[in-house]
């Protein structure tokens, strides 16, 4: 009988003889199940050339050039526990032991790794060891993500040809470029049609993903830790585990892979709880004043900021020794006495007076050369060779494996946290990881390890402060750093025609409350465009509002209106923090983009409709929204000060509709100017 594991629709059916997965996709009778043994071939979770694969192996690995073709063929047990699932096996030619750990969530994630151990009596260098997971042939169209900074996670398609489609990252860090979720699915699969089948590593360091299509053995999808030359050698009796691997499905879209992973996000016991503790409205002084800490400048923009509802006030760079521009002082952690005197106590002082939070930036992992402590500690970098890797924004790597270093950082956030009322940390990370060496030996893997236990110690030590993971925006956004951390800053751009698609890539894998979405300048200084503030407000709402702005150079009608959008956050903010999420393209052309936050009881919605470009039609297709109860009466109202466009009506009619209609008709919506938006509230009235 097969082992058969399913949740949220969704099952996984593998062979209790082998391990060999008869099935991951829709869920299945038991009727089924039970045909799929004799009917179905098993497909590998460890594809090998000793199994007759002739694409990639799962693993790669040697003895000094000898046990290279591994055969996990004896004692092989398949052990499953409720939810929980256990293949294990062992090859005494090659001296191994593996064991692959499957779980399938609540909502139908489907988490995977492997482990590697070596029962030999000499060093087994592991090379490659990724997990992969079978699709059907159907599976023929791939989607994933690519981007730079200022611009991350765009997607890109394309049709999974014979062969193999790779994509690495050897940036010590996932990158602005990340593939972040490969998904293979039906041909022109979209929101809301199509089968998709996704992977994502929950990873922070070097990662391979790839899809293959091989004439004799089917189609695999899989991802896993790209090792750097000699960098996973197993001594005797050591174990290599690999990150997880996290794999959804679904029948219905990109839609129906969301919940898959928002909601067993949600499910754990350290994601921030949208209702014990809403999500904060934030303003960061960076681009209202970026390294100048006059007071004279900072302490009316507290006062602004409170005035409009800010709930948390942070403190970007520039507040350390020697910190006037980017050049100098990373590294050394210490509240520079010629900008604050009397250290960051009376700043601190003055946002609590103003019953705002208090919050910090650091970049901890990286260094200038300019510093006292790199000139006190110039071997404390990550090098492969006698010599400095080449400066990238005049910055090199701090050594984390090094344990003088990782102590010295401990010591000092630890210090700093203990010192000052601190509810938050902004962690930046603004480089990639070039020649990343410790004592000569490739260190990415170490690296990424040493800065996660970093991060663990001081929650740790101090609980109640919360840390953004930042790395020049969005270079550092995936499920193993969220494993660390309470949000990502999503991207460094805050022009609101840019985050409408950033947002929307990076939102299909993580909920709204954990992505930070800022109103930033009336015009943005990474793109030049310029924005009304109903535009720039209507795309912060959806994610963790904040402000980037130096509002004390508002007028007092913007100052008005801010508030305002302040308000509505703080009304909604519950809705969007639990609510699903649905994605929508506009019917006619990409001139409009449409989304749907829906409340989990469906009594009420956030609709967003947003004309990103002038539409070719004369009059825009209706507007249709899914999610809502079809059989549920919802009247719609503006959210936000918004005002018609070129004179129209500033919502669309009816004023009520049905669920049923929203989905199926649509409304009928006003005509609006490129790069704008509207923002309504559905609530259910029977």
């Amino acid at each position: 009988m097969p082992v058969h594991l399913t949740a949220a629709g969704v099952s996984l059916v593998m062979d209790e003889r082998d391990g060999g997965v008869l099935h991951w996709g829709r869920a299945l009778s038991e009727a089924t199940v039970r045909t799929l043994g004799d009917a179905v071939p098993g497909a590998s979770l460890l594809p090998l050339n000793a199994q007759v694969h002739q694409g990639r192996p799962g693993l790669i690995g040697h003895r000094a050039g000898t046990a290279w073709s591994p055969s996990f063929t004896h004692a092989r047990t398949v052990h499953a526990d409720g939810a929980r699932l256990t293949v294990h096996a062992e090859d005494p030619h090659s001296r191994l032991e593996w064991r692959a750990e499957l779980e399938l969530t609540a909502s139908g994630l489907l988490r995977l790794r492997h482990g590697l151990r070596n029962t030999g009596t000499d060093t087994y260098q592991v090379d490659e060891l990724t997990p992969v997971l079978p699709v059907p042939s159907r599976a023929v169209e791939v989607m994933d993500f690519t981007g730079r900074w200022a611009k991350e996670r765009q997607p890109q398609r394309h049709r999974l040809s014979r062969g193999t489609y790779l994509r690495e990252s050897r940036r010590g860090r996932p990158g602005h470029d990340s593939p972040y979720l490969m998904s293979a699915g039906t041909p022109g699969f979209g929101w809301d049609d199509g089968e998709v089948w996704s992977v994502h590593l929950a990873w922070s360091g070097n990662q391979r993903s790839y899809a293959e299509r091989m004439p004799s053995t089917g189609c695999v999808i899989g991802t896993g830790e790209l090792l750097l030359p000699g960098e996973c050698a197993l001594a005797p009796g050591e174990e290599y585990v690999t990150p997880w691997l996290c794999a959804a499905y679904s029948a219905s879209g990109l839609n129906g892979l969301t919940p898959r992973f928002h909601d067993w996000l949600r499910s754990r016991a350290h994601h921030p709880d949208p209702e014990a503790r809403p999500r904060p409205v934030v303003l960061n002084n960076w681009e209202a004043t970026y390294f100048d800490h006059d007071p004279q400048r900072l302490m009316p923009l507290v006062e602004r900021a409170a005035e409009v509802g800010v709930e948390r006030f942070v403190l970007d760079d520039g507040w350390f020794l020697g910190r006037r521009d980017d050049t100098a002082g990373l590294g050394d952690w210490y509240v520079d006495p010629d900008v604050w005197p009397d250290g960051l106590d009376p700043l601190i002082e003055h946002v609590r007076a103003h019953r705002m939070e208090f919050g910090l930036w650091c970049e901890p992992e990286m260094v200038n050369p300019d510093s006292r402590l790199l000139r006190e500690h110039p071997d404390w970098v990550l090098h492969a060779a006698d010599r400095l890797p080449p400066d990238w924004r005049n910055q090199q790597v701090l050594d984390l494996c090094r344990p003088e270093a990782y102590a010295y950082l401990l010591e000092r956030f630890d210090t700093l946290l203990s010192t000052y009322d601190i509810a938050y940390l902004k962690w930046d990370h603004n480089r990639d990881l070039v020649e990343p060496g410790h004592e000569g030996r490739a260190a990415v893997r170490a690296q990424t390890t040493a800065a996660y236990q970093l991060l663990e110690e001081l929650r740790r030590r101090h609980p109640g402060v919360e840390i953004e993971s930042c790395a020049s925006g969005g270079g550092r956004v995936d499920l193993g750093i969220l494993e660390h951390t309470d949000r990502v800053w999503t991207s460094d751009c805050n022009d609101a025609l840019e985050r409408q698609e950033i947002q929307r890539g990076t939102n299909l894998l993580l909920p709204l409350e954990l992505t930070g979405a800022h109103i930033g300048p009336t015009t943005c200084h990474s793109t030049g465009r310029t924005h009304t503030l109903a535009f720039r407000a209507a795309t912060a709402l959806f994610g963790h509002f904040g402000i980037e702005w130096d509002i004390t150079t508002a007028t007092d009608a913007e100052r008005a209106e801010l508030a305002a959008w302040v308000a509505e956050y703080k009304r909604h903010r519950t809705l969007l923090h639990t609510g699903r999420l649905f994605r929508h393209a506009s019917p006619d052309d990409d001139a409009a983009s449409l989304t749907a936050v829906v409340a989990p009881d469906r009594s009420e919605a956030l609709l967003s409709y947003v004309q990103l470009t002038a539409t070719r039609a004369e009059i825009p297709a209706r507007a249709r929204f899914t999610g809502l109860d079809p059989d549920g009466s919802y009247r719609l109202t503006p959210v936000g000060p918004q005002a018609g466009a070129n004179g129209a009506r500033p919502y669309p009619e009816p004023a009520e509709a049905t669920g049923e209609f929203l989905a199926h008709i649509g409304l009928e919506m006003p005509r609006l100017h490129p790069e704008s938006a509207l923002v309504l509230h559905a609530a259910r009235t029977r």
